[in-house]
C-alpha cells in the first residue's frame, strides 16, 4: 500500500484486484470490535480514498466470523465517563457518515457474521451491500440504553421503510442476511461461501466502468441522504445525551455480565 494509508494501522488494507481497495476490520478475537483508535481511522480513511487517483472502488469486510461487533466495552465506558471522549466520538460519528456519503468512489460491503455499531454504519451506507446468510445485523443502541444514533435514522427508513425501521430500531431485534435482503435493508444476500467472491466481482465491475457516470450517479443518489442531514444530526446528538444518563451504565454492565438489563421504568423525558 502507498504512504497515503500508512496511518491506518488498525485496519487491514490490500488490493485484491486492479484499482480495488479492500478494508478489513481485523480484530477477530473480539469479533472485530472497534476501539477508539480504530473508530478514528475508519472515520478518516474515506477522505484519503476520495483523493486517491489509483483507486476506483472499495470493499469493506471483516476478518474471521464477524463483520464488526461495534464499539468495544472500553470505548463505551470512556464515552460514558469522559466528556472529552464523548465530544470526540460525537464528531467522529458525524464525520464517518458524511465522509462515506461524500466519498466519490463506490463502496461495496461484504457483511459476514455479526454487524453492529460503527461497522454497521459502513455496511449499510455502502453503495452496494452484500450479506452472507450467516450475517446477523442488529442496531444495539436501545439494548445499551442510548438512542439509535450512528446511521440508523438517516438510512434505515429509506432502505426498508418506516414500519420495519421502527420495529428493529426500537426493539433491537436482529436480522439474518436473508431477512435483511427480504425487507430491502441490504442489496443482496448470498451463500457465505460466495460472499467475498461476489463482493469482489461487483467491485471489479465498478472499478472498470465509466468512472464519471458511476461517481456522478452516486453523488446524485446520495442527495437523498444529504437532505436527511438534520434527522441524522438530531439522532447522534440524542445518542450522546444518552451516554450522560444512567441507562447506559446499566446497559453496559448487563453486557459485561451477560444478563438482561434492568432499566428504570420511570423516565423524565
Amino acid at each position: 500500500m502507498t504512504e497515503r494509508y500508512a496511518a491506518y494501522s488498525n485496519l487491514k488494507l490490500d488490493e485484491p484486484a486492479e484499482r480495488v481497495l479492500r478494508i478489513t476490520f481485523s480484530n477477530p478475537d473480539s469479533f472485530n470490535s472497534v476501539d477508539g483508535e480504530t473508530h478514528s481511522q475508519i472515520t478518516e480513511i474515506w477522505r484519503d480514498i476520495d483523493k486517491d487517483p489509483g483507486i476506483n472502488a472499495v470493499i469493506v469486510t471483516g476478518e474471521g466470523k464477524a463483520f464488526s461487533a461495534g464499539g468495544d466495552f472500553k470505548l463505551i465506558e470512556e464515552i460514558a465517563n469522559d466528556y472529552n471522549t464523548l465530544m470526540r466520538v460525537w464528531k467522529e460519528a458525524k464525520d464517518l457518515v458524511y465522509n462515506i456519503i461524500n466519498c466519490n468512489k463506490p463502496i461495496v460491503s461484504a457483511i459476514n457474521g455479526p454487524a453492529a455499531g460503527a461497522g454497521l454504519v459502513v455496511g449499510l451506507l455502502a453503495d452496494i451491500s452484500v450479506a452472507g446468510k450467516a450475517a446477523r445485523i442488529v442496531d444495539g443502541h436501545p439494548r445499551l440504553g442510548v438512542a439509535a444514533g450512528d446511521v440508523a435514522a438517516i438510512i434505515w427508513p429509506l432502505l426498508c421503510g418506516m414500519a420495519k425501521a421502527k420495529y428493529h430500531l426500537l426493539t433491537g431485534k436482529p436480522l439474518t442476511g436473508e431477512e435483511a435482503e427480504r425487507i430491502g435493508l441490504v442489496s443482496l444476500c448470498v451463500d457465505d461461501a460466495e460472499l467475498q467472491e461476489t463482493a469482489l466481482g461487483i467491485a471489479t465491475d465498478l472499478a472498470s466502468g465509466s468512472q464519471s457516470a458511476i461517481r456522478w450517479t452516486k453523488y446524485a443518489l446520495n442527495n437523498w441522504l444529504r437532505s436527511a442531514g438534520p434527522i441524522f444530526d438530531t439522532s447522534t446528538a440524542l445518542e450522546m445525551l444518552g451516554f450522560m444518563g444512567p441507562d447506559v451504565r446499566e446497559g453496559l454492565a448487563s453486557l459485561v455480565e451477560k444478563r438482561d438489563p434492568k432499566f428504570d421504568p420511570d423516565c423524565p423525558v
